[in-house]
Formats: structure tokens, sequence, C-alpha cells
């Protein structure tokens, strides 16, 4: 279930409350609240006869500015690869995030949750951009080739990168 709009206090308790009325179990969830508005995603277990229901019963959420999208799905499977970390932190300029990603594209290397913000530096003053990213890792990844383009990468961004690979699931 995807759910966007504006922001405001009591918005997650009446998402859950619904969910929990037609009898369903919350999985896991990503919510944020960006410029007001309101972004969430969300996995919830459903028995099959309340769908229906649980679908009619979001309309009236809809009715307060929301839009709700619901999609059946199938259990989440384990993503194949290696897990991995990135973190960057630099000065603030149009196109960080598409050269990151277009390197990370570029190896075949799947963006699982990627969060960035820009923040004023301590001493300066001057806006900093900071991100970080889960990914996962094709069995093909040349790991080497990788880290040697995203440090390419961060020295004409004047940035920090710091990417590291993780145990297995």
């Amino acid at each position: 279930m995807t759910i966007i709009g504006p922001d405001r206090t009591g918005l997650v308790e009446s998402i859950a409350r619904v969910v929990a009325e037609h009898g369903g179990n919350w999985l896991e969830s990503r919510m944020s609240r960006l410029g007001g508005e309101f972004a969430g995603i969300l996995r919830i277990e459903l028995p099959a006869g309340n769908r229906q229901a649980l679908i009619d019963a979001l309309q009236t959420l809809q009715g307060r500015g929301l839009t709700v999208v619901v999609r059946p799905g199938a259990e989440a499977a384990a993503a194949p690869g290696r897990p991995a970390t990135l973190e960057i932190v630099g000065h603030d300029r149009p196109g960080i995030v598409r050269q990151i990603t277009g390197a990370l594209a570029g190896a075949g290397v799947n963006v699982e949750e990627f969060s960035s913000e820009c923040v004023s530096a301590p001493m300066s003053g001057e806006m900093l951009f900071k991100a970080s990213a889960r990914l996962q890792l094709p069995e093909s990844c040349n790991v080497a080739a990788l880290k040697a383009n995203l440090e390419k990468i961060a020295g004409e961004l004047l940035a920090d990168i710091s990417f590291a690979e993780l145990g297995s699931r």
C-alpha cells in the first residue's frame, strides 16, 4: 500500500486503525514527512475475504486529501546478491544523486533504500549534501571497479564516500 498527501497529526494512527479493524497485520513500512507532505509505503497481511472491505474503508482517508493505492503482492523474497551500504557527505550541488546512482546502475547494483538531506555545515554554514543507501550487489559485480568509480566521482564532487559490503543475509 502507498499513501501520499498532506501531513497531519494522527495520520499513521488512522491508517493503523483501519488496517487493524479489518484483521490486518502490519508487516513493514517506510514513512516520512518531506516539505509538509506525507509519503508512506507499507506491507500488510490481510485475510483474503477482508481485502475489499479494507479498500472501501481506505476510501474515507482519500476523502481527507490522501491518495491511497493498494496492490496485492506475493510474499517478499530475499533479493539475490550481496548487501552493501553507501554513505555520501559533500558540498551540495545539482547532479550528485544522478552521478552516484548512474555508477550504481551501470554496475547492476539495486538501490533498496535511499535517504538524503541538505544540512548546514557546522563551522562554515555552507550547505552539505548527506545521503545513505542500502544496496544489493549482483553476484557478477566487480566491487573493486565499482569502488574505484565511486571514488573518482567523490573526487569530482569533493565529497566523502563510504562503501561497505555487509555479511550475508
